[in-house]
């Protein structure tokens, strides 16, 4: 079905899909914990587009609609983040709740990003949100913290991130990657500058 529904979107005058993959473990073990976000990121944007997530393809749980015209599809890679090979993820370099969209980049030592650009071949040159867990406390071990749930501050950063990343996407649907990522950055910017002054 979604190969079908793939040549049909390629093979005429529509505007180019879009595929919005999230970062994540399966199971209800790893369900709110930091290393998540790219598959609540995923089920935001779904949920707020009336999207799906019904099937399974490509070791995936996958999505498919539209952004008004714009075709998506959405994914949820099944085979644990170090395996992943995909875009949205969780970054400890960036505080809680601040996001980040780039044209590419390196894997910044992130096991599902170094898968990517393993399948990849290589090629950095793909787009990504990065949305921001924080860093571990002293001297904790960053495993330990990816796979803590959020405190009740932080879970209401993250929700509230994951609200802008939704609009970020529908953005970039209709607008493209150059001009969403110029507007969007900027207001995360100064959004880091705050919670940064919140920290300190």
């Amino acid at each position: 079905m979604l190969n079908r529904f793939s040549r049909r979107l390629f093979c005429t005058a529509s505007p180019r899909p879009w595929l919005f993959v999230g970062l994540g473990n399966p199971g209800d073990k790893y369900k709110g914990t930091r290393h998540n976000v790219g598959f609540e990121m995923i089920n935001a944007f779904a949920e707020s587009q009336g999207i799906p997530m019904d099937t399974v393809h490509c070791k995936a749980i996958f999505g498919q609609g539209f952004v008004d015209a714009v075709p998506v599809f959405l994914a949820k890679p099944q085979t644990y983040m170090n395996l992943s090979g995909e875009s949205f993820h969780d970054d400890m370099s960036l505080p809680c709740g601040v996001l980040r969209l780039h044209h590419k980049g390196g894997h910044g030592n992130h096991n599902g990003l170094k898968s990517v650009i393993y399948h990849f071949r290589g090629n950095r040159e793909f787009p990504r949100l990065r949305i921001g867990i924080g860093k571990p406390p002293g001297q904790m071990d960053p495993k330990a913290f990816l796979l803590q749930k959020f405190s009740a501050t932080a879970r209401e950063r993250i929700d509230a991130a994951l609200q802008e990343g939704v609009g970020v996407l529908k953005l970039l649907s209709s607008k493209g990657l150059t001009e969403s990522a110029r507007c969007f950055n900027t207001e995360q910017k100064y959004k880091h500058i705050r919670v940064q002054n919140m920290q300190t």
